[in-house]
């Protein structure tokens, strides 16, 4: 079995990191660690895992592992790492952006390979250490990539939108329900995070290709959880070939599916799926894709990742049912 860590484990991932973790086939939570709740059951702040698991959270970090999830907020992963160094046996999977671009993604003899299995599932096989995307980040390429692998390369305008978990556990005044409830609101408008790490992801899987523009606007919505991404661009390519372009692209790819109907989240709520759906109209292309922002684009591409790493089925852990109805 393979002995699991999970520091930063009283917040939202690392809650739904336990919840897939404890019904791993292959696995065994061997630490929980959170400064803030040391001591206490872990059902007392996952109300969701009463009766589940007798496990507390871990005041230390027990170093008696194979894989160290880093739960952390941004900018906290690196700084975790210099204070505490592992053993070189120990991987590493940061779900923070703090090793997600290029010019940082190392600490020490640590190299970070980037974790999004349907561009990079070779290098994460053999990698000792996973930046895990971003759930924005992850929702935008998975929209892209066989596009851009075809040699797209024009201006994409885009929106999408996220549920509230997508801020995380911390208090803010647009978290609290009676902000969120009955609206929405477009936030970092053109300048979200996410799109350094999109841009360079997608030009280091098409080296020397000239890259899209992505004019991205973000929104924060009246849910709990979910990304719904749309990406309008033009293009030559029919919308037949559009599908038989995707349809080739991901037909490896265990979690990401094309639809010819119209997506929605509850298809892809509590689950690792993306789901994917092209229209045209007037010369005009848009993308539709749609992930739950905890798990594919969090905690379940975390597991997802570490069953590459460690030479599992790609899937095993991650037989989730949609919160369909």
């Amino acid at each position: 079995m393979i002995k699991a860590g999970i520091t930063g484990a009283a917040g939202y991932t690392g809650g739904e990191l336990i919840r897939l973790l404890l019904r791993h086939p292959e696995v065994t939570i061997s630490c929980v660690h959170s400064n803030s709740q040391a001591g206490k059951p872990i059902s007392s702040i996952h109300q969701d895992l009463y009766g589940d698991t007798d496990l507390r959270f871990d005041a230390a970090l027990n170093e008696d592992i194979d894989v160290l999830f880093l739960c952390v907020g941004h900018g906290d992963a690196r700084t975790f790492l210099e204070k505490r160094p592992l053993k070189d046996t120990v991987k590493v999977i940061d779900l923070s952006q703090d090793f997600r671009l290029g010019a940082q993604n190392s600490i020490g003899d640590r190299q970070f390979v980037y974790g999004l299995p349907e561009c990079n599932r070779d290098q994460i096989r053999t990698a000792a250490n996973i930046a895990n995307p971003g759930c924005f980040a992850t929702a935008l390429q998975l929209g892209l990539l066989p596009l851009v692998a075809a040699g797209f390369a024009g201006e994409v305008y885009t929106t999408g939108i996220t549920g509230a978990t997508g801020a995380g556990q911390a208090l803010a005044p647009s978290s609290h329900f009676a902000w969120r409830s009955n609206n929405i609101q477009a936030y970092k408008s053109l300048t979200h995070q996410h799109l350094k790490e999109v841009g360079e992801h997608l030009g280091h899987n098409n080296p020397g290709q000239q890259q899209p523009h992505i004019r991205f606007i973000p929104w924060r919505g009246d849910f709990a959880r979910g990304i719904f991404v749309s990406q309008q661009l033009q293009t030559d390519l029919s919308l037949s070939q559009l599908e038989d372009l995707y349809t080739a692209f991901y037909k490896d790819h265990p979690f990401t599916h094309l639809s010819q109907e119209a997506i929605h989240l509850k298809q892809v709520v509590n689950t690792n799926k993306c789901m994917i759906q092209i229209e045209q109209q007037d010369g005009q292309t848009v993308i539709h894709s749609a992930i739950d922002n905890l798990l594919k684009g969090a905690s379940g591409q975390a597991v997802q990742n570490m069953n590459l790493a460690f030479g599992l089925d790609e899937q095993a852990g991650l037989d989730l049912k949609a919160s369909f109805f």
